[in-house]
């Protein structure tokens, strides 16, 4: 008697797991195109929308408001800024250290030298 896995067998089984139903879809259009034509194309855009006037520039204060929303957003996740935190503390902590051992490198060297 055949069980589950071996009746699901046959011409899907022979398209491989799962048959062809988890196949991708081909890339058509826009994103079958290498990245430099992508480039090109969407930079020709960018030129004509200016020169058009339609095109959308940042002045300093409308930058500076969107970097403070991104920055209240992301100071909302209290276990990333935590993360952010120790990694900080960490690093600072090591290059503490590193001076302190070269410092240390450094005077024992100084101190060789008048030993006779």
């Amino acid at each position: 008697m055949a069980t589950g896995k071996e009746s699901g067998k046959g011409a899907a089984g022979a398209a491989g797991p799962g048959g062809p139903a988890q196949k991708t879809p081909a890339k058509r259009g826009f994103a079958a195109m290498d990245q430099n034509q992508q480039r090109e194309i969407a930079s020709k855009g960018g030129q004509a929308a200016h020169q058009k006037g339609t095109a959308h520039e940042f002045d300093s204060e409308e930058a500076r408001r969107a970097g403070q929303k991104g920055g209240e957003a992301v100071s909302r996740n209290r276990a990333h800024m935590a993360d952010i935190g120790r990694k900080g503390g960490e690093s600072r902590q090591s290059a503490h250290r590193a001076a302190a051992a070269a410092a240390a490198a450094a005077k024992g060297s100084r101190q060789g030298g008048k030993e006779e």
